[in-house]
């Protein structure tokens, strides 16, 4: 990989995390609804709208990436939830489930704001520190690792797509043989290995991946 600051696996390094969790906490609260023999445990609901709140603006820099990249997905949530935090007055409401997921809310907010501290800043100061000219440098097959090396060839040959789930995310699914890790495919994507057709839903239709030129040229090599 290169040793350059790489802007979208360094946020899916933070936003992986945080959507696992909230999907396990989702699966453990659907669990415990499904026993009828036991009453609603409250820690698993508050727990679910905790995980699901921190999830939220990962969630949504990663949709808005889609269509405006993840440079300004990032640059826009962060200008929301900043311009949130300082004109949302605290909760008022007389139920107290709505004041607990206010206050949930901006404890996300102030958890994304300081994880994502300093991201795009360093992502410019590495293209600046990039060499100048307008020719890439050639690339050293040597450089990609056996990882690397199967996750392309896993792209090649096994359908990869990404697809949405239920909670608005997405998934990575194969039609056939062994499944990359989706953070590898994402990389390959990220360093113009792959192509992501983005132009599908995702919902109905799979967002395919495929190698470009640039992929089959490692492979060859």
């Amino acid at each position: 990989m290169s040793a350059s600051f790489d802007l979208y696996p360094a946020f899916s390094s933070l936003a992986d995390p945080k959507l696992r969790a909230e999907n396990d906490a989702r699966a453990r609260l659907a669990e415990c609804m499904t026993d009828f023999g036991q009453g609603v445990d409250t820690h698993l609901v508050r727990e679910a709208m905790l995980k699901a709140a921190i999830a939220r603006p990962y969630r949504e820099v990663l949709k808005v990436a889609l269509n405006a990249g993840i440079r300004e997905a990032i640059h826009r949530t962060r200008e929301s939830l900043a311009r949130n935090l300082l004109t949302r007055a605290p909760g008022s409401s007389t139920c107290q489930i709505n004041n607990e997921a206010a206050r949930m809310e901006t404890e996300a907010a102030q958890d994304f704001l300081a994880n994502t501290e300093g991201l795009l800043e360093r992502a410019a100061e590495s293209e600046a520190d990039a060499p100048a000219g307008d020719d890439p440098e050639p690339i050293d097959a040597a450089e990609i690792g056996p990882a690397e090396r199967g996750t392309l060839v896993a792209i090649r040959d096994n359908g990869a797509a990404f697809w949405k789930n239920r909670a608005g995310g997405f998934e990575l699914w194969v039609e056939r043989g062994s499944k990359p890790r989706k953070d590898m495919v994402e990389w390959a994507v990220s360093e113009g290995y792959a192509e992501r057709d983005t132009a599908a839903d995702g919902l109905l239709t799979g967002q395919v991946v495929t190698l470009t030129d640039l992929g089959h040229d490692i492979l060859a090599a």
